[in-house]
């Protein structure tokens, strides 16, 4: 018997299976996570029917990112389990928000648009990698840790695109810009000019107003956030990565579109920006 054969073609075999079972596990953490719902602060699992299409694959999703509340969270007290597990502050507006911006978004443009949303941890190994456009909500709020920052920045320099909204006033402002310091430490939050083409790629949105949640119609403002402001933060190459709605919700403008109380100029502004940041995201 040729001992010295028999382990090196041992060895061999034991090679392969090693890099197939790698290869393997790489490709299962390049797969999207499936689809699931979860509860949260406005509604619960299914207040809002699934449409009967929730499971075609299309070229676009309502990605909406889960993070953990921070210190200053205006839910402490009300919903205080598991982040992870929904009934925390990233589904403010979730899901209605997501569904009817996804079917706006199917009418006004020719993107293959999922009808629903896909909820997307960062700590969720390589799954946010699969999702070009990122959105949050209540990020004046939010508590992200160090690992999550280095991990948003990480798929922002990959070509990722992230939209910020619904933080309003001086202290949410701050929490969010020490936040983003984490995220990029080198580089500056600028406000946006009329003329970048994030403001015309679809629609041109040179005269932007503040759209205020629904609770606060009658104020107009949230906090002290008197003014509108249209930020960002932008590459190398001149291509903004993050995108921020300060003092403006534009996530109620989607939620309450088919509500007759809630003005139509502010659903108005708020689809056609959105509808603007996504096909940016996708030709930048």
């Amino acid at each position: 018997m040729n001992v010295p054969k028999q382990l090196w073609q041992f060895g061999c075999a034991a090679v392969f299976l090693g890099t197939l079972y790698a290869s393997v596990q790489h490709a299962a953490n390049q797969r999207p996570h499936p689809f699931r719902e979860y509860p949260g602060v406005e509604y619960r699992i299914g207040d809002i029917p699934l449409p009967p299409d929730a499971g075609a694959k299309s070229e676009w999703a309502f990605a909406r990112l889960m993070f953990p509340p921070g210190p200053n969270d205006g839910y402490r007290g009300r919903f205080d389990g598991d982040w992870r597990e929904g009934l925390s502050l990233w589904t403010q507006d979730y899901p209605r928000a997501d569904r009817h911006f996804s079917e706006a978004v199917r009418r006004l443009t020719r993107i293959d648009v999922r009808s629903v949303e896909q909820p997307v941890n960062l700590d969720d190994g390589d799954d946010v990698y699969n999702w070009p456009w990122l959105y949050a909500v209540q990020v004046g709020e939010w508590g992200i840790t160090d690992a999550q920052a280095k991990k948003l920045r990480d798929y922002l320099l990959r070509g990722g695109f992230f939209m910020a909204d619904d933080f309003h006033g001086t202290l949410e402002w701050a929490v969010f810009q020490a936040s983003m310091k984490r995220v990029f430490p080198d580089r500056p939050i600028v406000d946006i000019p009329d003329s970048d083409p994030i403001f015309h790629t679809v629609y041109d949105l040179d005269h932007r107003y503040q759209v205020p949640g629904a609770e606060h119609l009658r104020l107009g403002y949230k906090n002290d956030g008197y003014e509108a402001r249209w930020r960002a933060i932008y590459d190398d190459k001149g291509r903004i990565m993050v995108a921020m709605s300060l003092n403006s919700d534009i996530g109620d403008s989607w939620e309450w579109a088919d509500d007759p109380r809630y003005p139509e100029k502010f659903s108005a502004l708020g689809i056609r920006l959105g509808v603007n940041y996504i096909v940016y995201a996708m030709t930048h």
